[in-house]
């Protein structure tokens, strides 16, 4: 799997934010079958920061009613990325 199959998207929320600017913290999507070195060396070699600590967590899909029709939406992997202090990663830089 290439660096770029392993993270999907950022996660841009106002928890993911808080988590930012107190804990420099970034949230990620992921796929299901990376594991946490996979997600720290695409961490590190795209966005050129060091990475101190993965947490990873597998968020089940809810279930969905329209009318009569039930269906489920499919569950998805995020990952939570340390950076080292110092290090930052701005998804809305303006270059």
């Amino acid at each position: 799997m290439n660096q770029l199959g392993i993270l999907k998207r950022p996660i841009v929320t106002e928890r993911a934010a808080l988590l930012t600017e107190r804990l420099n913290q970034v949230m990620f999507e992921v796929e299901k079958v990376a594991n946490k070195h996979q997600i720290r060396d695409a961490v590190e070699s795209l966005y050129g920061v060091k990475v101190t600590d993965v947490r990873t967590m597998v968020v089940p899909g809810k279930t969905k009613r329209r009318g009569t029709s039930i269906g489920k939406r499919p569950s998805w992997k995020k990952a939570v990325v340390t950076l080292k202090k110092g290090d930052v990663i701005d998804f809305f830089a303006t270059e």
